[in-house]
């Protein structure tokens, strides 16, 4: 199964996120299949990119979005509720 999810990159205790497709056997940080975009949460507002074709494609394949990725895409209004 596909899921949207965060991976984590950046440095110690300064966090930031791409949004990527990956496969739900690969780990946090491992192998995925496209980036969809970025979070940063210590902005304010925490800053979010999203190319909102590509997650509606993903989501058109069957992907499923984390609780967290889907929080986020409502908040940014790249799917609806």
């Amino acid at each position: 199964m596909v899921k949207i999810r965060l991976q984590r990159f950046g440095a110690h205790k300064a966090p930031k996120y791409r949004i990527v497709a990956a496969d739900s056997r690969s780990p946090r940080d491992g192998k995925f299949l496209e980036i969809l975009g970025t979070y940063n949460p210590l902005t304010n507002p925490a800053t979010v990119t999203v190319d909102a074709e590509k997650v509606n494609a993903w989501i058109a394949k069957g992907a499923q979005p984390t609780t967290t990725v889907k929080n986020i895409l409502v908040a940014n209004k790249v799917i609806a509720k």
